[in-house]
C-alpha cells in the first residue's frame, strides 16, 4: 500500500482534514466541527480518533501513514508550544505531543494556520515551483505566510507572516483589534473594505449604487468598481495601494519570487491583483525585475494541503 500523511487544518466552526500521497495528490477529504471549544485535549482527542476511523475506512493503517501536519489559528512557538488561540479557547498547550501520543507515536507537526496554508500554495497552489513566496489573505482580516528555500518563516514569537498588522496608515484613528492603529487588515480586508466604503459614503455627494443596499458586503464593492460605480473604485483604490505599501516592504525585506494573494475578497480575481500590481510597481521603482503577484489556486483546502506539507518536510 502507498504510504500517505495527514493534513489538519483547526477553524473557528469546522477542522478541515485530508489524506494525501506524498506527492501531493489529495485521496480524500472531510470535516469534523471544532467541538468541544475551550478543551484542547478533547478536541485533539476527536481529531485522532476521526484520522483513525477514516483511515481504516480507506483500508490503511497506522503503519501506512508518515506522519501528520496540522494547522491552528494563533501563534505557535519553534518547540510547538501555544500560549493562546483566541477563538478556539486554547491555553498553554502542546497539541502535537497529544496527538501523536493518540496516534502511537506517529510525528505530529505543529503550525500557524496562515503560515500552513502559504505552504500548502507553494506546495502545489500559486507558488508551485518557486522556492521563496509571500502570501497575503484577504478575508475577514489579513494574514500572510513567508516561505523562503521552501520552509515557513514563523519567527522567534509567532509574528512571522503577520502581514494584516503592518502599520500602513498613519492617519487612521480607529483602533485594530490587535492594539494598533492604521494596520493593513484595517483597509484591506473583507471588512476593511466595506468600512472604506461606508466612510466616503457618509462624506462624498456622490452617487454610488452602493447607497441604495441595506448591508454593504466587501463582494459589493468590488462588483460595484467592476461596473464603474465611483465610490467604489475610490475604496479599491485606497485598499489597492495601501496592499501596494506592504507588498512592496516585503519585497524590500526577503524579495520573494512571487505573490500569492488568497482569502475571499481575492475572488474579485484579475480586477483586484491588477489594480494590486500597478500599486506595487509605483511603490518598487528601484527595479523591474521583481516579484510577480498572482491569485492563490487551493481555495480553502490551502490549509490541509500545507499542513500535510508540514511533516513531510
Amino acid at each position: 500500500m502507498e504510504q500517505v500523511c495527514v493534513g489538519v487544518d483547526i477553524g473557528g466552526t469546522s477542522v478541515k482534514l485530508g489524506i494525501f500521497t506524498l506527492n501531493g495528490n489529495l485521496l480524500k477529504k472531510w470535516e469534523i466541527p471544532t467541538e468541544p471549544k475551550n478543551d484542547p485535549k478533547a478536541l485533539i482527542e476527536k481529531i485522532g480518533k476521526s484520522i483513525k476511523e477514516t483511515l481504516k475506512e480507506a483500508r490503511l493503517t497506522l503503519t501506512d501513514c508518515v506522519g501528520v501536519g496540522m494547522g491552528v489559528p494563533g501563534p505557535v512557538m519553534p518547540n510547538g508550544f501555544i500560549e493562546v488561540v483566541v477563538n478556539i479557547g486554547w491555553r498553554e498547550v502542546f497539541p502535537a505531543r497529544i496527538l501523536s501520543d493518540l496516534l502511537s507515536g506517529m510525528p505530529v507537526a505543529l503550525g500557524n494556520d496562515a503560515n500552513v496554508a502559504a505552504l500548502g500554495e507553494a506546495w502545489m497552489g500559486g507558488a508551485k515551483h518557486q522556492q521563496d513566496s509571500v502570501m497575503v489573505t484577504l478575508g475577514t482580516g489579513v494574514g500572510g505566510g513567508i516561505i523562503i528555500d521552501g520552509k515557513i518563516v514563523p519567527g522567534k514569537h509567532g509574528l512571522g507572516g503577520e502581514i494584516g498588522h503592518m502599520h500602513v496608515r498613519e492617519s487612521e484613528i480607529e483602533k485594530c483589534n490587535c492594539g494598533g492603529m492604521g494596520c493593513l487588515e484595517q483597509i484591506s480586508s473583507a471588512t476593511g473594505i466595506v468600512r472604506e466604503a461606508k466612510r466616503l459614503l457618509a462624506t462624498k455627494k456622490v452617487a454610488s449604487r452602493l447607497a441604495l443596499l441595506e448591508d454593504i458586503t466587501a463582494k459589493d464593492v468590488l462588483d460595484a468598481a467592476k461596473a464603474g460605480d465611483a465610490i467604489a473604485l475610490e475604496v479599491v483604490d485606497t485598499v489597492s495601494k495601501y496592499l501596494g505599501i506592504a507588498l512592496s516592504h516585503l519585497a524590500m525585506t526577503v524579495d520573494p519570487e512571487v505573490f500569492v494573494i488568497g482569502g475571499g475578497v481575492s475572488k474579485a480575481g484579475d480586477f483586484l491583483i491588477d489594480k494590486i500590481r500597478e500599486k506595487f510597481e509605483y511603490y518598487t521603482p528601484i527595479t523591474k525585475n521583481k516579484a510577480d503577484i498572482v491569485l492563490a489556486k487551493l481555495g480553502n483546502d490551502a490549509g490541509i494541503y500545507g499542513a500535510a506539507k508540514l511533516v513531510l518536510g
